[in-house]
């Protein structure tokens, strides 16, 4: 009688262990796949091309003092931070400070910007850049530095939020 409790004892150990092997195997796709589902990293490269492309058409827009081309450029709620002076909020206000500055005599030729590096998360890109203030003649005559951050909205970058100041000469 005690061999034939003992094969069945033998057999479930066997089946225990075979049981517990096959769990170990169907376990591991799922840790595979885990790993697969990382989230894609955005291409820096290509984000920050895309960003230097609206600086050059920024500056554009800036050196034709055209307001309706630089304002189209800002989320409607986007806060600017001019050097020395109050907080704009709204894209009424921004396009309101770039009139006045338009319709001043400007104290270079032309301005560009460059992009110097840019941050990405999601849909929203934070860029840090540079400012050059050139004479007629294409030299440089001074500059600047700046944030702008950028919200990806209805397929298209829009600025959101920036602060930017000139060097002191």
């Amino acid at each position: 009688m005690k061999k034939t409790i003992l094969l069945p004892v033998i057999a479930v150990c066997v089946l225990m262990i075979v049981s517990c092997q096959e769990s170990a195997k169907q376990e591991t796709p799922a840790a595979e796949t885990a790993v697969a589902a990382e989230p894609v990293k955005p291409d820096m490269a290509k984000i920050k091309a895309e960003i230097q492309a609206i600086e050059t058409a920024w500056a554009a827009a800036q050196n034709a003092k055209d307001v309706n081309a630089l304002i189209a450029m800002y989320a409607d709620d986007a806060v600017s931070m001019p050097d020395g002076e109050p907080m704009l909020t709204g894209k009424a206000a921004i396009q309101k400070k770039q009139e006045s500055d338009f319709a001043k005599p400007s104290k270079y030729a032309s301005i560009a910007f460059e992009t110097m590096d840019v941050y990405a998360q999601g849909d929203v890109v934070t860029e840090v850049g540079k400012t050059m203030y050139k004479d007629a003649a294409g030299n440089t005559m001074g500059g600047g530095k700046y944030i702008a951050v950028f919200e990806k909205r209805n397929g298209k970058y829009l600025c959101i939020r920036e602060i930017y100041n000139q060097d002191s000469k």
